[in-house]
């Protein structure tokens, strides 16, 4: 028996002599007797770690794993931090020493509602009033809920899009957004300090109040503000959309937004209408994936619709189903869903006269460049932050009072229209890509031809992610030394192209090839932040951008990559030229 082994048992002991539920004991002494400990193993060989967003793992009994027990130390962690800058004055939303209020939502997973209830008991057992919503609600409605009532922070129980076996905590600051530095390290240090032994329960009721239908109200009228033109709704309200929540949250709040804005014709998946954390109709509920779009395509095959549209379980992420030229139905990728977005919110605010010098638009690093060409030929201020929402919502808290943002967006089906929430919202994104279909519809077109056209007038280049899956203690130790390797030794040439530019964010360094020679720069980013992301850039176009996952067992490979389109007729053939070059770009990087 390994040393390893032997102190994973030690902890594992410590869950059957300890005060943990029948249940629990029951599951860890079975994994303890087994003959095979990979599955004790994985459950203990580390404490679930509360990173930068939270927490987010398997659901299960262990320190690796979600539980109410690890939930319950983390809101601990959390909850010490909290009333500790409370007592120090650092929030400008509560005066010195003044009682701290959070909010705390989760959506239709498995044990949910369990871990929502726990987090809940030890805020309130630590003095903290609480706002539980009275049952799953988005994840953009608990940012929104956050800055409506003023409160200091909040906890949304989620895994957002991943398979069914997960649960997850995204813990938020008081401007509504994911917390960021210096309090993400702050409260990590807080959480790493608590064992179960430090941890409260026993709240008095009276510091948790449920909340319900009348935040969903005032979160809908401000899903109503990010609407651009009423007049072209009007005109197309009978614009035939189909929706589906994938049995997550959306399932009430986003037909309800959309016939706000005057919408007359949706239909739902019936199937998926249902709530659901076992996702039984999907293999996994990542609207990303076109399998979990094939019963909406279905219904509207059959109800002949403009376009299909989904949101994830907890409502952050969409994704826009339309019919090409063939009457076929296609997926628009995230890239592509950012790119429409900025560029009718542009040309339709300039053409309504509502666009102002001040505006500006944000992408993350990862995203399409064609963004980067439309701003700035249309002379619009666009910002490069990281991958993750907050740090678009750090941009606008940098910006607050001085400029105006007016939507920013990422790669992964995601999109925020507006600053009333700091997080990814599908139903404000998913009203106003029916608003730009409505557009498309009012000058005879598709959405299809919409983008296509965005494509002639901007150039096209074919976005592409690998996603290498490494599960465990041994493919995280993969993973890093993948990154490292990396790092010490970058590509020269990739797919045949000369790599002419390096940057890499963990270290702050730009790298140009001058002449024949390197010449160094530095990287400044907001906070003077760093992130494990490493891209070249290639004399013929290409993009490649790496990076670990900050919530998954993966490592993620963007590839931009650039090809001819002289027509629309072109646009299939200029995407089989750039994905017949995926193999060899992914040759040249070792995958």
């Amino acid at each position: 028996m390994t040393e390893e082994l032997k102190q994973i048992l030690a902890t594992a002991q410590t869950w059957l002599d300890g005060n943990y539920d029948d249940e629990t004991k029951q599951q860890v002494k079975k994994m303890i007797d087994s003959d095979d400990k990979s599955l004790l193993i994985d459950s203990f060989y580390r404490t679930l770690e509360f990173g930068t967003g939270g927490l987010r793992g398997i659901m299960g009994p262990g320190t690796n794993r979600m539980n109410k027990y690890i939930v319950a130390q983390a809101t601990q962690g959390y909850a010490n931090y909290l009333n500790k800058i409370a007592r120090q004055g650092g929030f400008t939303t509560l005066s010195k020493g003044g009682q701290v209020s959070v909010i705390v939502g989760h959506d239709c997973r498995n044990n949910g509602r369990l871990f929502a209830e726990t987090v809940a008991d030890v805020f309130a057992a630590n003095g903290i009033k609480v706002y539980l919503f009275e049952s799953l609600r988005p994840t953009p409605e608990v940012s929104f809920a956050i800055r409506h009532l003023h409160c200091q922070g909040g906890v949304n129980v989620t895994a957002s899009h991943n398979p069914k076996e997960y649960n997850g905590y995204k813990a938020y600051w008081e401007d509504g957004s994911q917390v960021l530095q210096p309090h993400d390290q702050g409260i990590i240090d807080e959480v790493n300090k608590v064992t179960m032994a430090d941890v409260k329960t026993g709240g008095s009721p009276d510091l948790i109040q449920i909340i319900g239908g009348e935040m969903d109200y005032d979160y809908m009228m401000a899903v109503k503000s990010v609407m651009i033109d009423q007049e072209v709704i009007n005109r197309q309200k009978d614009l035939n959309i189909v929706y589906t929540p994938l049995h997550g949250t959306g399932r009430q709040i986003i037909p309800m937004c959309l016939r706000s804005w005057g919408f007359q014709n949706i239909h739902v998946v019936p199937e998926q209408m249902v709530i659901d954390g076992n996702f039984p109709t999907v293999v996994s509920p990542n609207p990303e994936n076109s399998e979990a779009m094939t019963m909406g395509m279905a219904l509207g095959t059959k109800l002949n619709a403009d376009l299909v549209i989904a949101s994830d379980p907890d409502a952050d992420r969409i994704a826009i189903v339309v019919r090409n030229d063939k009457n076929e139905w296609v997926i628009i990728n995230g890239n592509q869903t950012c790119m429409m977005y900025c560029y009718y919110i542009i040309n339709n605010m300039k053409k309504l006269g509502k666009l102002t010098p001040d505006m500006y638009l944000v992408k993350t690093i990862v995203t399409s460049e064609v963004i980067r060409r439309i701003a700035d030929r249309q002379g619009v201020t666009l910002t490069d932050e990281y991958t993750g929402f907050k740090w678009i919502a750090n941009r606008i808290r940098l910006w607050e009072g001085q400029r105006k943002y007016i939507g920013g967006g990422e790669e992964s089906f995601g999109f925020m229209a507006y600053d009333a929430v700091r997080d990814k919202c599908s139903p404000s994104a998913i009203c106003l890509i029916c608003e730009i279909a409505a557009y498309a519809k009012d000058h005879g077109m598709s959405l299809y031809q919409y983008l296509l056209n965005i494509y002639m007038e901007y150039g096209f280049q074919r976005e592409s992610t690998v996603n290498i899956v490494r599960p465990g203690k041994s493919g995280a130790e993969e993973i890093a030394a993948m990154m490292a390797n990396y790092r010490n030794n970058p590509p020269t040439e990739i797919d045949g192209e000369k790599v002419i530019c390096i940057k890499d964010y963990q270290l702050s360094i730009e790298r140009n090839l001058v002449n024949g020679k390197w010449q160094e720069k530095e990287i400044h980013m907001a906070l003077d932040a760093k992130s494990n992301v490493l891209q070249y850039f290639t004399e013929g176009g290409l993009k490649v951008s790496v990076r670990p996952s900050g919530t998954e067992p993966k490592i993620k490979y963007y590839f931009e990559i650039p090809a001819e389109m002289k027509s629309p007729a072109d646009y299939n053939a200029a995407t089989a030229a750039a994905d017949a070059r995926v193999p060899a770009i992914k040759a040249s990087l070792g995958i």
